[in-house]
């Protein structure tokens, strides 16, 4: 009787220790919704669906005609199962790197195309995001936005292998798209123009360039986005001005240059916010 009873004690304490080590554990890991257009990774290892995205077209992006034709090549080849390229976009501040990344999923999220966005510093998780997209009907387009890092980061040797060099490979319904203000995704040392040397009549980088082209050069297709002169930026300011409502002016055309100005840059980005301003201010003077 006494060994029955020391049993049954113990039985109970291991249960009662089991339920603890369960409350312990993290929950079972939802199914993502694939029904959102976009995800975010977090690093505990789950995707946050994104559904409000901003409503921004193609038509709305102006004065970079080039990019946009070569990037819509490149996504059609993708969501039609043909070979297709990773994509860098850089260039200067505001000019519509990431806008055009919201335009595009706007346009083709019909026809399956998804974006993952990717922060810096979970590059490493690279392989963990891309191994459960495999095989999935969607087309997935992992957006490393506004990148930028030194050689010694982990991510940067993360996101080398996982563009070229892999020996698992990146899914066939899987490309990285990453947007940055440099080339070559790392900051540019005049010490590295001393390690260049001239053999002959050839020129070789030294070590330290070659490691920042390493990186840039994976990527298949490069797009680069440069500062809009004066009239560029009024058209863009002029297109804004009448989605918004208002009716472009030498008023309007004064300000806008005064408020680029004082911004010290015309971008798509600035000429956005001076509409958004413009046509607030007068919102008010309507409306008292």
């Amino acid at each position: 009787m006494t060994d029955d009873t020391e049993l049954k004690d113990v039985l109970a304490q291991f249960s009662r220790l089991m339920d603890r080590a369960e409350q312990l554990l993290p929950a079972p890991r939802q199914e993502p919704d694939w029904t959102a257009p976009a995800h975010r990774w977090h690093r505990d290892g789950h995707l946050s669906p994104v559904h409000g995205i901003a409503p921004l077209a193609l038509d709305d992006l102006l004065h970079i005609e080039r990019q946009k034709a070569l990037l819509v090549r490149n996504t059609r080849q993708f969501l039609k199962r043909l070979p297709a390229n990773n994509v860098l976009l850089w260039g200067a501040r505001g000019t519509g790197k990431s806008s055009l990344m919201r335009a595009l999923l706007n346009e083709y999220r019909d026809e399956g195309l998804r974006i993952i966005q990717v922060d810096g510093q979970d590059l490493v998780h690279l392989p963990e995001i891309a191994l459960p997209l495999a095989g999935r009907p969607e087309r997935f387009i992992l957006l490393a936005d506004d990148l930028s890092f030194e050689a010694s980061d982990p991510g940067y040797k993360a996101l080398k292998a996982m563009l070229d060099g892999s020996l698992e490979g990146t899914p066939e319904n899987v490309l990285i798209h990453a947007t940055s203000n440099r080339r070559h995704l790392m900051p540019e040392k005049m010490l590295d123009n001393l390690e260049v040397k001239r053999v002959d009549d050839e020129i070789h980088p030294g070590e330290a360039v070659e490691e920042k082209i390493s990186l840039s050069e994976r990527f298949g297709l490069w797009l680069a986005f440069h500062p809009f002169n004066q009239d560029q930026y009024l058209a863009v300011v002029a297109h804004w001005l009448t989605r918004l409502g208002c009716i472009e002016t030498e008023d309007s055309r004064a300000e806008a240059l005064r408020y680029a100005l004082g911004r010290g840059s015309r971008s798509g980005r600035v000429a956005w916010q001076f509409a958004r301003d413009w046509a607030g201010q007068k919102g008010l003077e309507i409306g008292g």
